[in-house]
This record gives C-alpha cells, structure tokens and sequence, in this order.
C-alpha cells in the first residue's frame, strides 16, 4: 500500500473503533526512521489494547505486516509500527503527560 492510500486505511481502522483525537503528523523531514506519525486516544487500557489489536490484524489481513506492536500488554501507550508510519494509541492520561503532538510538530 502507498503510503497515503495506508495513512486513510489506519485513520479509518481506528475510528472504526472509536479511537478520539487522532492527529496526522508529517515527520519526514524531521525523522529517519518514519514518514507519517499518526497519535490517537483510547477511553481506557482496555480499549488502547483494543485499538491496537484491531488496527493490526486488519493490517495483517490487508497484506500490509507491522513490523512490531509494543506496550499492549499494559495498554496505557500501545505502538504499532508500520514501517513508513508509526501509530500511538494512548490514554488520555498518558498523551497529556507526553504531547507528543507538540514534541513532533
């Protein structure tokens, strides 16, 4: 999968899921290890966990592998790593102690 055409098949897979307040972020310039950075929020550890397990068979399951998924066995901060985009699936309590969004933007 292109990588635009992935960015809207993971955005859609975690709303599918009702992750909240997902944000986009272009890294390429300021990054070498990804292109697109995409933060979404779960209500719950329960639910991180949930969205991270869903976004990654449905990945498996479209031919697109994630080369690896970590913290979901706490579910506070899950990553899937898709190669070209990294996912983060936090709680609201963990985003706000990170801000990601601000580190990288």
């Amino acid at each position: 999968m292109q990588i635009e055409a992935l960015t809207a098949f993971v955005t859609e897979k975690i709303e599918d899921m009702k992750g909240r307040d997902l944000i986009t972020l272009d890294i390429a310039e300021k990054s070498d290890f990804a292109d697109v950075m995409i933060i979404a929020s779960g209500n719950s550890n329960r639910h991180v966990k949930s969205i991270a397990q869903y976004l990654t068979a449905e990945c498996r399951a479209a031919g697109t592998e994630p080369l690896g998924v970590e913290g979901n066995d706490v579910g506070e901060w899950a990553l899937v790593d898709l190669g070209e985009i990294v996912v983060h699936i936090m709680t609201d309590t963990t985003r706000d102690t990170y801000q990601l969004e601000q580190l990288w933007e």
